[in-house]
């Protein structure tokens, strides 16, 4: 008999940071107020990649990540789950009881990224993320997905980015076949968060033009931890934007 809908996390414990556990926590509770299964991950998410590939990836082990994370969703889906949803640890759901799954055989994560250009002026670059995704039983999509990233990263020979396998790999595809997309599920660049922590956010420009350039409004973002880790963002900004996050775009 087939169950009904788990939601994976992962990261290595213990969390490095505080407000990556309020991340964690809100997608618990979106879980537990939907009543979908949860499950949380350390190292053991690596298990079912290749030592070749861990190799290859030692110098970006963020590919491995989004490899291994593909190979637990189509376990878990073999395992019986009838949908299976991944969030990164740094997802922040800030309107649970607005954030429905969308109806479709799988979906992935909307980017709407806002920066400034070398004139200074801000510019909005959409695409898809995999930080939040949702794949169905007998999705046509997911085996694709893991043949095609094990094989750019097997037949690479050159320097990979971080986002070779993820959103660079499906943006390309989405461009092209036109995936279903969790428009809510959002990604926040940093102009996004200043703004948001920013008590005048609502007349921001960042923030003006990411809600032009969405289809919806946001229930949930990533918070790009890694640009945290190199200090892109600040702590205090990304607590503020955990604070505000609901007043911008519930409240208001």
């Amino acid at each position: 008999m087939n169950k009904k809908t788990l939601i994976i996390q992962s990261h290595k414990t213990p969390l490095p940071d505080q407000w990556l556990e309020q991340c964690c926590e809100s997608v618990r509770i979106w879980a537990h107020l939907n009543h979908y299964d949860y499950e949380f991950l350390g190292d053991e998410l690596f298990d079912d990649v290749s030592q070749e590939i861990l190799d290859k990836t030692a110098s970006q082990i963020v590919i491995a990540t989004d490899l291994a994370r593909l190979y637990l969703i189509r376990d878990r889906l073999a395992q019986g789950y009838q949908r299976v949803v991944w969030c990164d640890a740094d997802f922040y759901i800030f309107a649970p009881e607005r954030f429905h799954l969308i109806d479709a055989d799988y979906a992935l994560g909307r980017e709407v990224w806002i920066q400034s250009d070398i004139q200074n002026k801000l510019r909005s670059h959409v695409k898809v993320h995999n930080a939040f995704m949702m794949f169905q039983q007998n999705n046509v999509f997911l085996d694709f997905y893991i043949d095609t990233a094990t094989r750019l990263i097997s037949k690479n020979i050159g320097a990979m980015s971080p986002q070779f396998i993820g959103p660079k790999l499906l943006t390309a595809l989405h461009n092209i076949v036109q995936c279903p997309v969790q428009e809510d599920a959002a990604m926040f660049s940093p102009l996004v968060i200043e703004a948001i922590a920013c008590q005048s956010s609502i007349s921001s420009p960042a923030l003006m033009l990411m809600q032009k350039c969405s289809v919806k409004t946001p229930s949930g973002a990533n918070l790009c931890h890694s640009l945290y880790n190199k200090q892109i963002v600040s702590k205090r900004s990304i607590n503020d934007c955990i604070v505000n996050s609901a007043k911008v775009f519930v409240d208001s």
